[in-house]
């Protein structure tokens, strides 16, 4: 739009230049040999590789498209997954997809495949229902769908407390776990419209407002009444781009449309499974382990290729070898190779002696021997006229060492030592750790106090004691902020109840050894050393073996039958039953995914779930294609440090780790955690979210509040009472730190009494309503399943 209001600079004004400034740009005529001449081809160079790698990266991706285009509608792609969903209850879809199938093919083959060919639309396709109030099943096709298409009906209208008037409470609890999984390509087909055109226009146009903010932007609506709409619907699918989730495009994996069992007459109580269908995403290698949903790992005895039963066009002969018993033309038949094939290893098989401590050899006696007489021996202040025989039972404080009177002393306590950080705070608030008793005032006589608690503790009872302290924990029932609390027992002492915990100087600076005291089931798992590098490594291997030899890969899209071995009757039996409601589904494992580690997941409690989720209770995770069952622990995400909160209960509305022991398998991946309140009630979904990381390291701390009360407070300090019941007790938890509800931290200086009372001080004032509380952590670690897998356990 140029013209009058094309913009127009002003001239550079040279008129009161000087004629040396005009010219001074110019080079004089004998330097101008001096100059070098400018290169215009390399510029000229430059340029054209520049276009030449532009031209190339065009070529590559329109290469990329048109392999991609041909994979998925040319002959040789596997047939097309649809799979109905209906939002409501109200919505039929069987004679949907009696009019689908009328379509596609008129004249439905002999074979009974579930796929069908259309010469017309020259597209193959298999029609799936979901069936209503099945999540299990409902979940299975949507990991399989190439395109989900929602069914909604015009004239059904919500009556639940559901945000969409189209859509049921069931239809909006499988919407939300679909988008979890990762949807894939989608369509909305609008049923039971009017035939009077205006009506229909507007219901069409209501219900397309209603439901376009519960589906992705690229969705489209269709009306799915006539025989034209849907004729329209199937020639704009055939051309569509289908788009899945991009965990799915990193294994092979097969949908059975056949499952088959071989007794195995060598290892009783087990069968070969085959499974027939087309392999679809990657190749498959015969060396690979596979995972049959629900089922478990396994390794193939054996891979045919079979003759497609359902091809586009049909060609005049054949290359077939031999036919089978079922008429199945086999083509090529691949066995495993037993030097390369993955071997089926899950836990790691401990040794007993890794641990075992040898004899120390005369060099390491003879150090230690020399190290001991190098020792200088420790200055003692002893009070004057101490005899050798009373020094010999004086100890200090530091060395003091109550495991005699701990039985377990393999459980003892490990308190970290105090810091000098305190002792600094102590010194700016004006009183010394040694010398505090110079910062009290006169009045405050300490001998009398001592006496007076000693005779109110010896005078109560027991029960006296319980019911105090219980009255005095309803009074502080109404604090909710503090939810670790836990009372000390009478007839167990502290030290020993809590032995297997030990006081943070810090939570997010302090070090814990990630290695220290690891239960038995950390030697029946693997760990890597660098997770990253592992994974990349192990995605490269498996790009390069689908590259690789013919003779040991199945190309993807092929028609293919897997011979699975050393599969239990019982869960084969179990999968034959499941082919009649849900596909049964197969996939490749990538290294190492067979074996057993500790996995992270971040997870978000559902909203249909209300119920309370604890920790450690039975779940069935559905992580990807793979499904196993866990005891996983919860805790929170601190990112500031290597040491996170464990939460006893899944809290809703934030996310949370869960850790559990299960197969390794490498992110990206969704995960569905779902709960099976009854053995004959479906599951529901209690949790949804995706895989964080592999970590046995991960450290989760297990928190619990001590609490006492004040009994008498002078300033800086008080007698604290009902945290612990007996001295030694006191004696053993005195080196953690002491810190009260309303901000106030200190330390325990010293026993009282002989019923777990004693004195404190404090960094400021304490206030006599408040409560003193010690944080006390020990390392928490996920529970071993019972069984991996829900087939097993069923």
């Amino acid at each position: 739009m140029a013209g009058s209001r094309v913009q127009v600079n002003k001239q550079h004004k040279t008129r009161f230049a000087s004629k040396s400034s005009r010219n001074a740009h110019k080079v004089p005529l004998q330097d101008k040999h001096k100059i070098a001449k400018s290169h215009a081809n390399v510029g000229k160079g430059a340029r054209a590789a520049r276009l030449q790698r532009s031209k190339m990266l065009r070529d590559q991706k329109r290469a990329e498209l048109l392999k991609e285009k041909r994979f998925s509608s040319g002959s040789g792609s596997p047939p097309r997954i649809v799979v109905l969903f209906g939002l409501s209850s109200s919505v039929d879809l069987n004679s949907l997809e009696e009019d689908l199938l009328g379509l596609l093919s008129p004249q439905r083959n002999a074979i009974g495949s579930p796929a069908v060919a259309s010469s017309e639309y020259k597209l193959r396709a298999t029609i799936l229902k979901a069936p209503y109030g099945d999540l299990s099943a409902c979940m299975e096709m949507a990991k399989v769908a190439d395109l989900i298409a929602f069914v909604a009906s015009a004239s059904f209208l919500s009556e639940d407390d559901s945000s969409n008037l189209y859509i049921d409470s069931f239809g909006s609890q499988c919407l939300s776990v679909f988008r979890a999984v990762g949807l894939p390509s989608t369509v909305v087909l609008i049923r039971d419209l009017p035939t009077a055109l205006k009506r229909k226009h507007d219901l069409r146009k209501a219900c397309t407002s209603s439901l376009v903010s519960e589906f992705p932007e690229d969705c489209k609506f269709y009306p799915a009444d006539t025989k034209d709409e849907l004729h329209k619907f199937m020639w704009l699918f055939k051309e569509q781009r289908l788009t899945v989730p991009h965990w799915r495009n990193q294994r092979p994996y097969i949908v059975a449309q056949k499952v088959d069992l071989v007794e195995d007459n060598c290892t009783p109580g087990n069968c070969t499974l085959l499974l027939t269908g087309y392999l679809r995403a990657r190749s498959l290698s015969i060396n690979q382990l596979v995972h049959v949903s629900g089922a478990g790992d396994f390794q193939l005895s054996k891979i045919e290729l079979l003759k497609d039963p359902c091809p586009l066009s049909v060609k005049k002969g054949g290359d077939s070898m031999h036919s089978d018993d079922n008429h199945t033309q086999v083509i090529r038949c691949l066995m495993p190779d037993s030097m390369e094939q993955e071997p089926l290893l899950v836990e790691n098989i401990p040794d007993p002696l890794a641990g075992e401590q040898t004899w120390p050899t005369e060099a390491e006696m003879a150090e230690a021997d020399r190290n001991h007489k190098d020792k200088k021996p420790k200055k003692r202040i002893l009070p004057p006229g101490t005899s050798e025989y009373q020094a010999a039972w004086i100890v200090d404080n530091s060395d003091i060492d109550y495991t005699d009177s701990d039985d377990n002393e393999d459980d003892a306590m490990v308190l970290e030592e105090r810091g000098s950080d305190f002792l600094d705070q102590e010194n700016e608030n004006g009183f010394e750790p040694d010398d505090d008793e110079s910062s009290l005032p006169g009045e405050y006589d300490e001998q009398t106090e001592t006496d007076s608690i000693m005779m109110d503790g010896e005078n109560l009872t027991k029960e006296q004691i319980e019911d105090e302290i219980r009255k005095i924990k309803a009074a502080h029932a109404e604090d909710e902020e503090f939810p670790d609390e836990v009372e000390t027992p009478f007839d167990t002492p502290a030290r020993k109840r809590f032995a297997k915990y030990r006081g943070v100087k810090s939570f997010r600076t302090s070090s814990w050894d990630p290695k220290e005291s690891l239960p038995a089931e950390f030697a029946r798992i693997f760990a890597f050393d660098n997770f990253s590098r592992t994974q990349k490594h192990v995605l490269a291997k498996a790009q390069e073996m689908e590259q690789g030899n013919d003779d040991e890969i199945i190309p993807a899209g092929s028609y293919t039958r897997l011979h699975i071995k050393e599969v239990p009757n019982v869960v084969a039996s179990k999968l034959s039953n499941l082919t009649k409601t849900m596909p049964v589904i197969s996939c490749g494992l990538l290294q190492h995914e067979s074996k057993i580690s500790v996995l992270h997941f971040s997870i978000k409690k559902h909203d249909t779930y209300t119920a309370p989720l604890k920790a450690k209770e039975e779940l069935t995770f559905h992580v990807g294609f793979r499904q196993f069952v866990a005891k996983p622990l919860y805790s929170s995400d601190n990112i500031n440090s290597d040491k996170h909160k464990m939460e006893r209960f899944l809290h809703a509305g934030r996310f949370s780790i869960a850790s559990i022991y299960a197969p390794i398998s490498f992110p990206p991946l969704p995960v569905i955690a779902l709960k099976n309140d009854g053995e004959a009630a479906s599951p529901v979904v209690a949790a949804v979210g995706s895989l964080r990381s592999i970590d046995p390291d991960r450290i989760l701390l297990k928190k619990i509040i001590l609490t006492g009360y004040p009994q008498r407070v002078s300033k800086l300090k008080a007698t604290v009472r009902y945290m612990f019941h007996n001295p030694e007790d006191v004696r053993w938890f005195k080196p953690v730190e002491v810190w009260t509800k309303c901000g106030r931290r200190g330390r325990i200086k010293e026993p009282v009494g002989t019923h777990g009372a004693m004195k404190c001080v404090f960094n400021g004032v304490l206030q006599q309503h408040d409560t003193v509380c010690m944080s006390l952590y020990k390392r928490a670690y996920p529970k071993w399943p019972q069984h991996w897998f829900p087939l097993l356990g069923a």
